[in-house]
This record gives C-alpha cells, sequence and structure tokens, in this order.
C-alpha cells in the first residue's frame, strides 16, 4: 500500500518533485510606533515579541564621572600651561647672544646632575626714570647689580652671591670691581670673569629683565618675603617715577615693583651700616619667595599666565624643557640659607674703593657651594 508523505509543516510538494515558492515577510513598523509589536517570520511562527525600550533621561552625575571629568580639566588646564611655557622660553631664548653661550660650559641633564647657573641682574633703569644718572635699559652699557649662582640639579640647592665691589681680575682688562666685567663685556665677559675667579665651571646663564620681572611677580599674585626693617628711595622713589620702600621686620607682602625695589635697595635708612651683603641677601630671599609662591595651591589657578609671563622675565640660554628641569629642580629641594662671600679688607682700584676677598674664604664658599 503506496502513501504519500507529506512534511509537517507546509503543503506537498507540487507534481514533478518542485516545492513551491515560498514568500518571507516582516511587518513594517510603524514610524514611532510600538516596538513591542510581533514580527512575522513566514512558516514556522512569530518571533517573540521586543520589550519596549526604555527612554533616556539625563545621565546622572555619578562620583565616578564627576572625578573623570574634573581629571580631565586638571589635563588640560596643565597642558595649555606647558605649552605656553615652552613657546615663552622659546622666544627669550633667542635674545641671549652667541659669545655669552659660547662662555658657557657643557653641563649634564639638569634634573640628574649638578648644574651651575650664573644669574646676573643689570643696574639699568627702566624707560621713563626720573632718576638722575640711571642708565636707561638700552641706552647704553651697564654695570651687573646682582651676581649669583645656583647649583641645581641631582638633588643639589645651593646658592653664593659676589658683592658688585668685590675686586677681581676681568680677563683682558685687568684689576676692576667684577660689576664692571659687564659693562666692558657684556654677560660673555661677566661669565668668564666669574669663571676665572672662583675656579669653577658655569654651565647656564640667566639675566633677569626687569622691564617684564614685575608682571612675572604679579601674575604669582605677589610673594611674601621676611625682611628686617627696609626705608630707601629707589630709584628716586614715588616721587620721581621709582618707588618708595617703608617695610617692618617681618613677613611683607610685596607686588612686582616693590619686589624689583626690594631686590635694589642700597641705603637701608633703618640700618645705615648695612652693606652689599645684606642687599645679596634681600635678593636670595626674594628668590625663596618665589619658589614658595610657585609651589602655592593658589597659583594654580592662573598657571597659565605665570607660565606664560615667568621665561619673559628672564633671558637665558636654556630651551623650554631645560628651563623647565631647572625649576622641578628647584622646587623638589630645600632652600638654602643665603650665601655671600665675606670681604677681608678694602682697596682702591681705578680711583674708586672696592672689597677684596681672601683666597682662604673664597676656597671655603666654593667648597660649601660645590657641595651644598
Amino acid at each position: 500500500m503506496s502513501a504519500t508523505i507529506h512534511r509537517a509543516h507546509g503543503p506537498p510538494p507540487r507534481e514533478g518533485g518542485e516545492r513551491p515558492q515560498y514568500t518571507l515577510y516582516r511587518s513594517r513598523r510603524k514610524l514611532l510606533g510600538d516596538r513591542g509589536e510581533s514580527e512575522f517570520e513566514g512558516p514556522g511562527g512569530f518571533r517573540r515579541p521586543r520589550r519596549p525600550q526604555r527612554e533616556r533621561g539625563p545621565r546622572k552625575w555619578t562620583r565616578g564621572r564627576i572625578v573623570r571629568y574634573v581629571l580631565l580639566a586638571i589635563g588640560g588646564w596643565l597642558a595649555l600651561s606647558l605649552l605656553l611655557f615652552l613657546v615663552s622660553a622659546q622666544i627669550e631664548r633667542s635674545k641671549v647672544s652667541d659669545a655669552a653661550e659660547r662662555s658657557l660650559d657643557k653641563g649634564g641633564w639638569i634634573v640628574s646632575s649638578p648644574n651651575n647657573v650664573l644669574v646676573l641682574g643689570s643696574d639699568a633703569r627702566p624707560r621713563g626714570t626720573k632718576e638722575r644718572g640711571a642708565t636707561v635699559i638700552g641706552e647704553g652699557p651697564s654695570r651687573s647689580d646682582t651676581i649669583m649662582l645656583v647649583r641645581a640639579g641631582g638633588g643639589h640647592n645651593a646658592r653664593l652671591s659676589i658683592p658688585r665691589d668685590t675686586v677681581v681680575n676681568i680677563p683682558g682688562h685687568g684689576p676692576d670691581k667684577i660689576n664692571a666685567a659687564y659693562a666692558i663685556g657684556g654677560p660673555a665677559l661677566a661669565i668668564s670673569t666669574v669663571k676665572q675667579y672662583l675656579g669653577i665651571e658655569v654651565n647656564h646663564l640667566v639675566e633677569v629683565n626687569f622691564e617684564n620681572f614685575p608682571d612675572f611677580i604679579d601674575a604669582l599674585g605677589g610673594v611674601n618675603v621676611e625682611t628686617g626693617c627696609v626705608r630707601d628711595e629707589v630709584n628716586g622713589g614715588d616721587r620721581n617715577g621709582g618707588v618708595t620702600i617703608d617695610l617692618k621686620s617681618g613677613k611683607n607682602h610685596l607686588d612686582g615693583r616693590h619686589a624689583l625695589a626690594l631686590a635694589r635697595v642700597r641705603k637701608n635708612s633703618c640700618r645705615p651700616g648695612e652693606d652689599d651683603r645684606d642687599r645679596a641677601k634681600r635678593q636670595q630671599q626674594i628668590l625663596n619667595a618665589i619658589k614658595g609662591r610657585l609651589l602655592s595651591p593658589v597659583t594654580f589657578f592662573h598657571l597659565p599666565w605665570v607660565s606664560w609671563t615667568a621665561p619673559k622675565a628672564i633671558r637665558t640660554d636654556m630651551a623650554g624643557p631645560t628651563l623647565l628641569g631647572l625649576f622641578t629642580a628647584l622646587s623638589v629641594t630645600s632652600s638654602p640659607p643665603p650665601r655671600v662671600l665675606e670681604p677681608s679688607g678694602y682697596t682702591t682700584v681705578n680711583g674708586g674703593s672696592g672689597l677684596t676677598v681672601s683666597d682662604e674664604e673664597k676656597r671655603s664658599e666654593v667648597r660649601r657651594f660645590l657641595d651644598g
């Protein structure tokens, strides 16, 4: 007995063995319709209905999300500050003379290796000064008002100031006050003079730009300097276009103009017995105050402005990464006490009175400086 066997689903094959053709249909979704609507698949039934999708509401401000956004904002702020610092440093580096760069000794990477940095500041006055006899910046030779050596890198941090009236042998010009080297041959001769006088290498140069220095201090929000009583009419005082300094003993908050003026005080009417050694110590105290302000959390909120103005306050042979390394090396070490070459007597040179320093004093201070 013959029987025709049919498949469980669908009609039997047509005569000739051909199977009927099926067309698969899918129900069309409504444009804004219910997404939970069933869809026809063809033979075999329907697909399981979809669950309606929930509408997304506004994102919740979780603690983790807030932390991520804060970290992104901090990273962007730091990246902007770094970019401004590197660009500004590159601009200022181009202003250092080739002769000065040739006078320098090659040093290692300043973060890991100790380097000797010569800091110079001239006694030229800003344009528009009313002080009689003052040399205007860019209009004639000026003498170095600040001569300070800074040793930084590899965990070292030491400073040594040389009084401007110290009598030394200026290469090619004979005995004279050390500040005359800058007036005769600029920073290049000043570098060579310091190297010969102390018998040490000088790896980098920093010249303070007095026109832009106050802007840098103001970008920091001022500095707090610990001083004794100091009174002086710097650059002729307020009445003559200069600055009047009148500070009490203790911590004093100074803006850019007054910080620069304090570094230049020569005759302190509070203490008439002071000399250039006290002035050099105040300059180092200002440097310590700048360092303290750089590390202050408050500075972070205006860090891009600080980063842009910091390189403009100086002229240096150091490119941006090296200069940043110097600031890093100084910031991770404690601030050393001020050190100044102590004169042992006086001498007459070129019709004026100068200071002499004994060889023993020089050797002692140089050894302390290199070990610091």
